[in-house]
């Protein structure tokens, strides 16, 4: 099992988004799994040829996502990442739910809104 970015200059996404999508991808498909130890910042950076502040950037959004942990010097580490993303996905949707229904929308126009924001987020 090993880490493996594939960065495309030529896409309309940001070198950070596709770091920090594709180590989410392989986390949650099991390719990377809990406890793998990712390389560091400045390694990963150096490896990709990116700057360092572009795989800290990754970092900080994989952590805030729950896929990856940073225990101090010990290193950076793949978290339990897809039950803590599947609850805090439906709390998200349990507060979504309940401010819809105070705002008084249809059930179909709230779904509408969410198939307009999914198709946004993901570029579909």
């Amino acid at each position: 099992m090993t880490l493996e970015i594939d960065i495309d200059d030529g896409s309309g996404v940001a070198p950070y988004e596709q770091v920090r999508s594709q180590i989410s991808e392989q986390a949650r498909a099991g390719d990377l799994p809990v406890g793998y130890r990712l390389p560091t910042v400045r390694g990963l950076a150096e490896s990709l040829g990116l700057a360092a502040n572009t795989v800290a950037k990754a970092y900080r959004a994989l952590e805030s996502d729950g896929v990856i942990e940073t225990r101090g010097r010990n290193g950076t580490f793949v978290a339990s990442a897809g039950s803590a993303a599947e609850r805090e996905a439906a709390s998200a949707a349990q507060a979504y739910a309940e401010r819809v229904r105070r705002l008084g929308l249809a059930e179909s126009a709230a779904l509408d809104a969410v198939r307009d924001a999914l198709r946004a987020a993901y570029g579909d």
